[in-house]
């Protein structure tokens, strides 16, 4: 079942924002995700019909006058295997779509068509190194940064919407010069229209 916040007002757009992951998957694993643990995963989950979830968010169109509809969900949004006739359907009410993502997938191929398709899509930096996105984000094992880092930057090469890219700073992880240095690069190669700087001053346990 779709998971919905209440409306708010973002630069004169009234957003909704939904989830409509039933349970978390995801390709991450973070140690500082609010979700907790989930299924490891980057392979689109059948999660079953979603009828009546239609419905439901027909019927809160009808009745509000929305202008976005943000997909932030419980893990990675692009898993869910009928993504793209959720975006589909939200689109066809004249309705803005924001997607929210790691950003490690958009540049694959059975993900790419479907990111493209929304407005505005975002994509995250939280670690720097390699050693760190193992540690902190625990991602698939054949993971790397570098590949975050480029899947992001290819992605928005050929992408028509809005990409936001958000960076969090974390204490004792990334807020050292050198690291620093290297988010200044990978800002420079991902070159988003949006960048939002986050700060994160809560200690990380193991």
């Amino acid at each position: 079942m779709f998971q919905y916040k209440e409306l708010y007002k973002e630069n004169n757009q009234t957003i909704l924002e939904i989830n409509i992951l039933p349970k978390k998957c995801c390709n991450f694993d973070c140690i500082f995700c609010p979700v907790g643990r989930g299924q490891k995963t980057d392979i689109k989950q059948n999660f079953g019909e979603i009828n009546k979830d239609l419905l439901t968010l027909g019927e809160i169109i009808e009745n509000n006058n929305i202008d976005l509809i943000y997909i932030n969900s419980k893990g990675e949004a692009l898993f869910h295997q009928k993504i793209e006739e959720i975006i589909n359907f939200i689109k066809n009410k004249n309705i803005k779509v924001r997607l929210m993502s790691n950003g490690y997938a958009l540049n694959f191929d059975r993900f790419k068509s479907i990111a493209n398709i929304c407005d505005e899509v975002i994509g995250e930096i939280k670690t720097i190194n390699q050693e760190d996105f193992k540690k902190y984000q625990r991602p698939l094992e054949d993971y790397s940064i570098e590949n975050l880092i480029g899947n992001m930057s290819e992605f928005k090469k050929q992408y028509k919407g809005e990409f936001i890219l958000i960076v969090e700073i974390l204490k004792t992880i990334n807020d050292d010069d050198s690291s620093l240095n290297k988010i200044k690069a990978a800002i420079d190669k991902i070159n988003p229209d949006r960048l939002i700087i986050e700060k994160e001053e809560n200690d990380i346990f193991i």
